[in-house]
């Protein structure tokens, strides 16, 4: 009996590790390739001077295109998150405002932000108003309609005992048709948080002066690859961060809501 305590906590402790275990793994393995084969550094370039190549550079030059990115990014997702939510709580009230705009929804989102971006930039500058709107663009879609799932899956029995008890519409929504959706809508979060640093980059790539994507476009036009992947590994490295962030937000404020173990 203590034998198989003892293989179920090895068990449980080896599952622990294994990410961690298969990434520090790969990077060897990735370094061993390099030095091997020789590879050159505008090839592959190994994890070592990906390493040395983001200390050559200042701290505060990383910084400089941290915040530019991480702003526009930020602001994206914000005005995304106050367009999304009360427009999939409108379109659960009225089925004709769902018929008009959910087609229209899908088609801006079927849409490649790619070929859209310029033209946002033609119209609106180069500023960050136009590339706040571009990450808008790409994250909103996810909200609306997880919020609206989520709405949709309030229990019938709910709704009915509400307005038996002639609730207010308000109070139903807020109250009972919300807190059900809070899952479904911080699934759509996580998907958009990590879309918002996708919109970011993708409008430095068509215009900008500083900024991660920037930073990656103007070191590969250059041939300083290595370079060119410390910034690309910092920049999923914040993009992993904010995930977490609204992982960490969802077990603080609203613990109630993640599935029981």
């Amino acid at each position: 009996m203590n034998q198989k305590l003892s293989d179920n906590r090895l068990q449980r402790q080896l599952f622990k590790f294994a990410p961690g275990l298969f990434f520090v793994g790969l990077v060897v393995l990735w370094e061993a390739v390099c030095r091997l084969a020789a590879l050159p550094a505008f090839v592959l370039p190994s994890p070592t001077a990906i390493v040395n190549a983001f200390f050559d550079v200042e701290f505060s030059r990383w910084m400089e295109h941290l915040w530019a990115t991480l702003s526009v990014a930020l602001m994206g997702f914000g005005l995304s998150i106050a367009i999304s939510i009360p427009l999939a709580i409108a379109m659960m009230r009225s089925e004709l405002l769902q018929r008009t705009l959910y087609p229209l929804l899908v088609v801006i989102q079927s849409t490649p932000v790619v070929a859209v971006a310029p033209l946002i930039i033609v119209l609106m500058g180069s500023d960050d108003p136009s590339r706040v709107l571009i990450t808008c663009l790409l994250t909103f879609f996810p909200l609306v309609v997880s919020t609206a799932t989520g709405i949709q899956e309030t229990p019938d029995e709910l709704i009915e005992l509400s307005r038996s008890l002639d609730a207010p519409l308000r109070r139903e929504t807020w109250q009972i048709r919300i807190p059900y959706a809070i899952p479904h809508i911080f699934s759509g979060l996580k998907v958009a948080i990590t879309l918002a640093i996708i919109g970011a980059v993708v409008a430095e790539f068509v215009a900008a002066e500083k900024g991660l994507g920037y930073f990656i476009q103007f070191s590969t036009s250059f041939f300083k690859i290595p370079q060119a992947f410390a910034g690309l590994i910092f920049l999923a490295a914040i993009s992993l961060l904010l995930f977490k962030s609204v992982q960490w937000t969802q077990q603080i404020f609203f613990g109630w809501s993640l599935p029981k173990k």
